[in-house]
């Protein structure tokens, strides 16, 4: 809307004050009709002077009253932010849009290099449904809460702030119930190298040492001995030709949740050999790091006596002097022996199964220092690698591809009952167990008697796979190579290889271990070795 004009006759009706007074004068002679003889009285020398002061004070209230009219009629058009005394423009909150057909007076000067800015919107936050994921909570206003950054509040009602979830929510309610940890097995295997064997096993994997029973109903109900993770294990195994008796004791985090455990263990092995009887009694105690998840370390002591008896004579008139000096020193730990030892022990475990592994490998470094009636040091190295071939989609049908091998050295003071041994389906397939190293004996009429060695180096190379579909049939085809040795050596003529095919059957009901079935053929041996074609290990565990 445009401004009122200031109308024509304003000219007319208030004369300006700079008027000359010439111009006055003739404008009152020709519009004024003649004064009267009164007015002409006044003109007198005091009235002129008044005149021209008076004529000025009207005219000057007369002009002023005018500019405020006119100021009061175009003040509602002014931009808002402007003020007409100085000329200035204050920018404003809210967005500016002039009106177009707005026209400034003369007097109004805007600034040329002003350009409205937008107030910049925040965006309305989005949420997908269904929710896809579950964020931090987002912080909704109320009135009376301030502004991030403004410090104000507005209005300033003062209520307290409410959080609402991004996504929808519902209640989750979680029953939790105490899994079996405890069981009661009972099992038996027949293998080639130990005969037929039972097995009775108590197993708590939730044991907890401190926990004392405080009635019958604790003691028959399971509550007694039962919460703190620690492991209890109580095993009979008697069989034909080997027995074996143990308890033991593990807490896997000694020093609350520190990675450091604790194991103690005592034991009862009386195993009947071909060339004598050994009887072994003993304990062992043990403190273990876990350095990282895959990586170990561990430090023990362990006591035990072992106590020697039907030795196989041999007569020793017609031994050479190596043998009758073996011999003398295997007849000579007759009866009891007392060892005591410490150990330290560097395992590294990245096996995707301890059972039947296709990835990953087994490391681990031993060093046991033994004293008591006999004074030697032992270093024992082993390593398993798995490398998988190929496999099913599902991840079935694995074929794998390992190789092992087995380092060990023993010093001079070792008696027999400790040295090395090899030979049966653990060791080198192909031959009888304990039926592949150093013998004396077997010349003259004698037999011989196998005595071990202080150094073994001991492989073997496999490739496994699947027959069925089902993966309860599995081939092997292998090769086992090494030799055991009564000093650091390795001889060809001792050198033992034998390739070999193989059977693996898994039933779950038996057991976890599958049935394994290895027929195996020496292509080189040493002239005293016992062969063994076909080797087995069954087992049942309920």
């Amino acid at each position: 809307m445009n401004p009122p004009s200031r109308p024509d006759t304003d000219r007319n009706v208030f004369p300006s004050p700079l008027t000359p007074a010439s111009e006055s004068t003739r404008m009152e002679s020709i519009d004024l009709p003649k004064r009267s003889a009164r007015r002409a009285a006044i003109k007198t020398p005091m009235a002129r002077a008044l005149a021209v002061p008076i004529a000025v004070l009207a005219c000057t209230a007369l002009t002023w009253t005018a500019l405020t009219w006119t100021e009061s009629a175009h003040a509602q058009n002014y931009p808002p932010g402007y003020t007409p005394a100085n000329g200035t423009y204050v920018q404003p909150q809210q967005t500016y849009a002039p009106q177009q057909n707005y026209a400034p007076q003369q007097n109004y000067a805007p600034q040329q290099n002003y350009v409205p800015q937008p107030v910049p919107q925040q965006p309305a936050p989005q949420t997908a449904f269904p929710p896809t994921q579950f964020g931090p909570r987002q912080r909704v206003l109320l009135p009376g809460e301030s502004v991030p950054g403004s410090g104000t509040a507005f209005p300033p009602i003062g209520t307290d702030p409410v959080y609402t979830p991004n996504v929808r929510v519902a209640d989750l309610i979680v029953n939790g119930f105490p899994a079996r940890t405890g069981r009661i097995m009972f099992g038996g295997a027949v293998n080639s190298d130990a005969g037929v064997t039972g097995q009775i096993t108590v197993d708590e994997r939730n044991f907890d040492i401190m926990r004392w029973p405080r009635s019958f109903r604790d003691l028959f109900g399971g509550t007694a001995f039962r919460g703190a993770g620690q492991t209890f294990r109580l095993e009979a195994a008697p069989g034909s030709d080997f027995d074996r008796y143990s308890v033991q004791f593990a807490d896997p985090n000694l020093f609350g949740y520190l990675p450091i455990s604790f194991s103690a263990s005592g034991f009862l092995y009386d195993r009947r050999y071909d060339d004598w009887d050994e009887n072994r009694l003993g304990g062992r105690f043990s403190l273990g790091y876990r350095i990282t998840p895959d990586l170990s370390i561990a430090v023990g002591i362990s006591g035990q006596n072992v106590d020697m008896s039907n030795i196989r004579a041999l007569n020793t008139a017609i031994l050479s002097p190596g043998d009758a000096a073996e011999y003398q020193k295997l007849t000579d730990s007759q009866g009891d022996n007392e060892l005591y030892s410490g150990s330290i022990t560097l395992t590294h475990n990245t096996r995707d199964s301890p059972i039947q592994p296709s990835q990953g490998h087994y490391f681990q470094f031993q060093f046991e220092e033994t004293f008591g009636d006999y004074d030697y040091s032992r270093i024992e190295l082993e390593y398993r690698k798995y490398w998988l071939l190929a496999s099913r989609a599902d991840g079935s049908g694995k074929q794998t591809f390992s190789y092992s091998t087995q380092v060990g050295f023993s010093g001079n003071d070792t008696p027999i009952f400790e040295n090395f041994f090899a030979g049966g389906y653990a060791t080198l397939r192909g031959f009888d167990f304990r039926g592949a190293g150093p013998v004396v004996g077997g010349t003259g009429g004698n037999p011989f008697v196998a005595v071990g060695g202080e150094f073994q180096f001991l492989n073997s190379v496999e490739y496994m796979f699947p027959i069925t579909a089902d993966d309860a049939f599995r081939g092997v085809a292998f090769c086992d190579f090494g030799t055991v040795e009564s000093s650091v050596k390795l001889d060809a003529d001792s050198f033992r290889v034998a390739p070999g095919l193989g059977l693996r059957v898994a039933i779950p009901a038996l057991g976890p271990a599958p049935l394994a079935f290895d027929f195996a053929y020496p292509v080189n041996k040493s002239d005293f070795d016992n062969e063994r074609i076909f080797s087995f290990y069954m087992s049942l565990i309920r």
